[in-house]
């Protein structure tokens, strides 16, 4: 058993201050080489996202298995070639031997269906065509919404690392001003003191925000299809919320055009076709096909005739197969009811969620952040002359970060909000306008 070693207190702390002084680095690193990128619109990133998106394939390929499925639905079964050859001895009554030879026979079967019964594969098959393509369009819409709540998440996540570095630098920058100087009693070092645990803490403040900006860049450049640290810079969007319309109109929208619910209908609607088809498969195929057989024993006899077969429905296997189909039909009528209860209390919840939203951010003022920044200058300058407390001076400038993070988190859940909306109901609410 190996022995447990234990570190030291005073050896993990600054190893711990290292390991993220480190990540921050790297991070600022990648985010310096972001900037020098050329900015890329909203629009224009959803767009290559849409179409270079790898997992987009596999839906597509639903689609050409599904039509596939559509072209041989229709069509009879292959027919049967069959042939049987054998050795015939020909004795008399006495038991004496008058010949022997070959003997042989060739048939071609073929099964021809119920009437009606191609007809119901074909609308079955057909269903799953527009299940795929449903699928398909479920998937587009939702990849849409997430690359517009991941590229404004970049762009927020960048506009925090960029207020954090500010007022870090400001920190910095007056520790190295303190430092400088000798300290004359105890306010100034105390205030050093003060401003050195402010800038430990926006240390690790501005790592989780490299971190975050990090986070969304590989997520969106894997959406793209291309290189996770590829360089990515969105450009600053303004953001323009509308209301949204009543109610009623959302849940009669979201009873039309929502994907999920609209699935469970065709689901319903092929599970018909299901329970048609199975009642129809009560009446077995006919198989019907030419022979030809030769006895070359004795005198050479040639047998050309018709064969007709079919089987018989005597081990039940059809009557369970209807009530197999009944039941799932029955599944299928119970679930789509419960994908209508969910989608209205999903339409009326994010519905309430978004205007809550809505109205919390109609009460930012437009030049609030830049109100704040310029306070939080303002109280850089005067402090350094003496005019303002390092209580104000520290409270100002959290302060002004506070407000950064409350502004675009803010928008990012009314954005996330509004786009969730918009996937229910299929309503073009245009929640955010993008400006370049």
């Amino acid at each position: 058993m190996k022995p447990i070693v234990s570190t030291p207190s005073h050896l993990i702390r600054p190893a711990l201050g290292l390991m993220l002084l480190a990540l921050a680095g790297v991070a600022r690193a990648q985010s310096a080489s972001d900037e020098t990128a050329p900015a890329v619109s909203l629009s224009t990133l959803v767009s290559e996202i849409t179409t270079k998106n790898p997992e987009r394939q596999f839906y597509q390929e639903e689609i050409a298995a599904a039509k596939a499925g559509v072209r041989i639905s229709s069509r009879l079964s292959d027919p049967e070639l069959s042939f049987d050859i054998g050795q015939k001895r020909l004795k008399d009554s006495s038991g004496a031997k008058i010949g022997d030879g070959a003997v042989w026979s060739v048939s071609v079967t073929q099964t021809f269906e119920w009437p009606g019964r191609l007809s119901l594969r074909k609308a079955i098959a057909n269903r799953q065509v527009e299940l795929a393509e449903l699928g398909v369009a479920r998937f587009e819409n939702a990849l849409t919404a997430r690359a517009r709540t991941l590229a404004f998440g970049l762009y927020s996540a960048n506009a925090k690392a960029a207020a954090i570095r500010e007022v870090s630098d400001r920190f910095s920058a007056l520790k190295e001003t303190f430092l400088a100087r000798d300290p004359a009693g105890v306010t100034p070092l105390l205030e050093t003191r003060v401003i050195e645990a402010s800038e430990l803490a926006l240390q690790r403040r501005a790592t989780e925000a490299e971190l975050a900006v990090q986070a969304a860049l590989i997520e969106l450049n894997q959406l793209r299809g291309v290189a996770v640290d590829a360089p990515l810079r969105v450009a600053a969007p303004a953001l323009g919320f509308t209301s949204l319309p009543a109610t009623s109109d959302l849940l009669a929208a979201a009873h039309e055009k929502n994907f999920d619910y609209r699935m469970r209908l065709v689901e319903l609607e092929q599970q018909g076709f299901a329970v048609s088809l199975a009642r129809n498969e009560r009446y077995p195929g006919i198989s019907v096909g030419p022979y030809l057989s030769r006895d070359n024993v004795g005198d050479r006899e040639t047998i050309v005739g018709l064969g007709l077969s079919v089987p018989l429905p005597v081990t039940g296997r059809t009557g369970a197969a209807v009530d197999v189909a009944n039941a799932r039909r029955r599944q299928a009528e119970a679930a789509v009811l419960v994908a209508l209860r969910e989608l209205d209390r999903e339409v009326i919840t994010s519905a309430l969620a978004f205007a809550t939203k809505l109205a919390e951010s109609r009460r930012w003022s437009p030049d609030a952040v830049h109100k704040f920044r310029e306070a939080a200058d303002l109280a850089d300058r005067h402090y350094r002359t003496g005019a303002v407390p390092i209580a104000t001076y520290v409270e100002l400038q959290n302060s002004y970060l506070d407000a950064v993070e409350a502004l675009f988190d803010t928008q990012s859940e009314t954005l996330a909000a509004g786009l969730k909306v918009q996937q229910l109901t299929g309503i073009e609410l245009n929640p955010v306008e993008i400006k370049p």
